[in-house]
């Protein structure tokens, strides 16, 4: 795809899963790749994965849900590579249980990682995009903000939330050619849904009711999402914005 040679581009979560098969999709592409992570020890991982394929890659440890961490880590990207062109808020996090088998503890937690951490990337990036008049960003939420999902009301409702942040932060900044888009990932292999096998009864029925109510017959895997991912950042989607794409098999169709 045109436009993300040299590019630097933020990946939260990027020590695995999706975050990580993306990190190293945009290593191949020739960007700048700092790898935003929880555990430095899973973003230096991927970090130098990137660098022994001859991409270009740092690890930076973050907590997203602290916005005086998020300050200190992108500035040391801009003092690294410049200012940051792409950002890709990929970090999540759940735990898959009925709403009323939860409480407010566990409500902040899963607001603060999976909205609010988002929200402290945007606020922290954004500047520089303004400045430079040019940004491309990439929320990656889930197709459970489309259309709900048993046992994960809060998650569903946060993802939901970043589709609407989303949508609005791409008509405030449309003018300064800073473009938002959001992909919806369906069930895929991640830790993320290990976890919530491990919440069924009977995990191997649960990864079998998937697999029959998925038209393309499989769960997801995470080198499923980069293509559509680095599209949004690249410049070949330089005229789309406000967008929400599903990469789930076609679990969900929406028009």
């Amino acid at each position: 795809m045109r436009g993300l040679e040299n590019k630097t581009v933020i990946v939260t979560g990027g020590g695995g899963g999706i975050g990580g098969a993306t990190c190293k999709r945009f290593g191949e592409a020739g960007a700048n790749v700092a790898v935003f992570d929880v555990n430095a020890e899973s973003a230096q991982a991927t970090a130098e994965a990137i660098t022994a394929d001859g991409g270009k890659a740092t690890a930076f440890a973050c907590d997203i849900t602290d916005k005086s961490a998020v300050d200190a880590a992108v500035g040391d990207v801009n003092k690294t590579y410049g200012t940051v062109d792409i950002l890709i808020n990929n970090a999540g996090w759940d735990v898959f249980r009925p709403f009323m088998q939860t409480e407010g503890d566990l409500w902040a937690q899963l607001i603060a990682v999976n909205l609010t951490g988002a929200l402290n990337m945007h606020h922290s990036v954004l500047p520089g995009m303004i400045e430079q008049r040019a940004g491309r960003i990439v929320n990656i939420a889930s197709d459970a903000a489309r259309v709900g999902s048993s046992g994960e009301a809060v998650y569903a409702a946060c993802k939901g939330g970043l589709v609407a942040f989303s949508k609005t932060i791409a008509r405030e900044h449309a003018r300064q050619n800073i473009t938002v888009n959001v992909v919806c990932p369906g069930p895929t292999e991640t830790a993320l849904f290990e976890g919530f096998k491990e919440g069924a009864s009977n995990p191997e029925k649960l990864v079998q009711a998937f697999q029959r109510a998925i038209p393309l017959g499989r769960i997801g895997q995470p080198d499923d999402l980069p293509g559509a991912i680095l599209f949004f950042a690249s410049d070949d989607a330089a005229f789309v914005t406000g967008q929400v794409l599903s990469v789930s098999g076609g679990l969900t169709m929406n028009g």
